[in-house]
């Protein structure tokens, strides 16, 4: 594209944004053509860096979930962490504190009352009954590497939605995992997509010129 044709681009480009939340954003542009909306919405899906759990170390987990479906869950849980941070990891390169964060997760669920009977369909009351029989990702607990604990001090990793479930327990069931969380795109795994979705929508502009006008009203005219 010639330097004229760029000038003409954003002389005729413009954005307006209509709505702006911690959650959402939506904007209008003028002037391009729906190719480029469409890019940039496969942009901010597939190509904006994010950090997601990678590598799951399952030391205990005798829920009903299995190992595999539950390592999956755990992938997918919105990790609140800067990704300018942290470098990409290579391939066969070890994990350390310059490429990966680390997360604990150890809940065992115990009865409230050791003499109480076991209830195990009463859903309702479970939160009165046993000590974690929910298991959220508040429960993921970071362990700094090296000097992440100083790195980080200001904004320490977290989950981004600290209710999200992860597992349910039921007394003597156990979940004792390490979680390494790595920095990645969308186009390897929708993990480390950004935004849960983005789309545009195409906005049409009508207008009517004063001959069609007149047409229109001798039409109506009895």
């Amino acid at each position: 594209m010639q330097k004229a044709d760029l000038d003409f681009f954003f002389r005729n480009m413009s954005i307006e944004i209509r709505e702006k939340t911690e959650e959402k954003i939506v904007f209008d542009i003028n002037g391009i053509e729906p190719p480029l909306a469409n890019a940039l919405r496969r942009i901010m899906i597939a190509e904006i860096p994010s950090i997601a759990i990678e590598k799951v170390n399952m030391w205990q987990n005798t829920s009903i979930i299995p190992d595999e479906n539950l390592a999956h869950r755990m992938g997918l849980v919105p990790i609140m962490v800067d990704p300018e941070t942290l470098e990409y990891r290579k391939e066969g390169e070890e994990l350390n504190e310059k490429n990966c964060i680390k997360f604990k997760l150890h809940v065992r669920c115990t009865k409230k009352d050791p003499n109480a009977p076991m209830v195990l369909n009463d859903t309702a009351n479970e939160e009165k009954l046993y000590n974690h029989a929910n298991v959220y990702a508040s429960d993921l607990v970071w362990e700094p590497l090296g000097s992440q604990a100083k790195k980080f001090a200001k904004n320490k990793p977290r989950a981004l939605y600290g209710d999200i479930l992860l597992a349910k327990l039921r007394p003597g069931q156990e979940l004792e995992m390490e979680l390494f969380c790595e920095k990645g795109l969308g186009r390897t795994h929708a993990k480390w997509s950004p935004v849960c979705t983005a789309y545009y929508r195409l906005v049409p502009d009508i207008s009517f010129t004063e001959d069609i006008l007149n047409q229109e009203v001798s039409l109506f005219h009895f």
